[in-house]
């Protein structure tokens, strides 16, 4: 399946889940930081929804930090109704819009890993496509995810997938569903009981240290 058909798959599937919720599920925190459930969806929807004159004054605004501009920016787009943000995610979901260094494989994953934000802290279900979760796993374990986690994190230690034929690293075995892994491997600290093996506990320590 070619990586731009998972990409669409995955923007259609956050729209339908955008377009499922009340306005009291869209305003529930979700597990991105200070971010409620509309604002990652303002976040997924961004790089379509924002007018490039809005850039310059959020960067000087957040003193040339591009983290805190782009919170601000999901923040922004996050005011316009759910419907219209879930309108243009289905609009622009072949669009090959492809950031630096990580490229398609960081859309990938950034929808997969915000959708569980979303549905986690809702008790939504949960499960991932898995093909699309193990070129994700790739991804994350690879020297092209520098935005997604810390190095030092999984250095010297091995990734395995318990739902999944999937296991790259070296070290202690650091066991857990694909989904456990992939939210861990991206900071998301809820799911660090979730994980099992030899090297869970060395993991752990790095993670919420």
């Amino acid at each position: 399946m070619a990586l731009l058909d998972m990409v669409a798959a995955e923007r259609r599937r956050f729209a339908d889940l955008i377009d499922s919720l009340t306005p009291e599920q869209l305003d529930t925190p979700s597990l991105c930081g200070a971010w409620t459930v509309k604002e990652v969806a303002g976040h997924v929807v961004a790089p379509f929804a924002a007018s490039p004159r809005w850039f310059l004054p959020l960067i000087l605004r957040s003193r040339l930090s591009l983290h805190r501009a782009n919170a601000e920016l999901a923040r922004m787009v996050a005011r316009r109704p759910a419907a219209e943000l879930a309108a243009e995610l289905r609009r622009n979901e072949r669009n090959a819009f492809s950031p630096p260094v990580v490229g398609l494989y960081g859309q990938l994953t950034d929808l997969q890993v915000h959708g569980q934000d979303v549905r986690r802290p809702l008790g939504l279900p949960h499960r991932l496509d898995l093909a699309h979760a193990r070129v994700s796993l790739d991804f994350l374990v690879s020297r092209r995810s520098v935005a997604f986690g810390p190095r030092r994190l999984r250095a010297g230690l091995r990734f395995a997938a318990t739902d999944l034929d999937w296991a790259r690293g070296d070290g202690p075995e650091v066991r857990g569903s694909a989904e456990a892994l992939m939210m861990a491997l991206t900071g998301r600290l809820v799911v660090l009981p979730e994980l099992t093996g030899d090297g869970a506990d060395t993991f752990r320590a790095r993670a919420t240290r």
